[in-house]
C-alpha cells in the first residue's frame, strides 16, 4: 500500500504507482471529495482532450447558399414578410 508523508508545508508527494493508476502527469490537478464516512477519495479534477472525444453531437451538415435561400423564402413566406 502505497504511503505519503505530509511536509511542514502541508504539502505531499503522490507516489508513482498512484500518479500512474491515476494517469497523473505534472501540472495534473486533484480534487479531494469527502466521502460519507469521512474518508476522502483523490480524484483527477483534470482530463485529457483526447477523453472529451464523443462528448458533442456532431455538428450539423452545412447548408448551401441555395439552401438558405429557400429556407428564408420560406419563413418570409409563413410570417407573410415577403418583398
Amino acid at each position: 500500500m502505497p504511503i505519503a508523508t505530509v511536509t511542514t508545508k502541508g504539502q505531499i508527494t503522490i507516489p508513482a504507482e498512484v500518479r500512474a493508476s491515476l494517469g497523473l502527469r505534472a501540472g495534473s490537478r486533484v480534487q479531494f471529495v469527502e466521502l460519507d464516512d469521512g474518508r476522502y477519495e483523490i480524484v483527477p479534477a483534470s482530463r485529457s482532450v483526447s477523453s472529451l472525444a464523443g462528448f458533442l453531437a456532431p455538428a450539423p451538415k452545412a447548408l448551401s447558399i441555395e439552401q438558405m435561400d429557400d429556407a428564408v423564402a420560406e419563413s418570409l413566406a409563413e410570417t407573410g414578410d415577403a418583398e
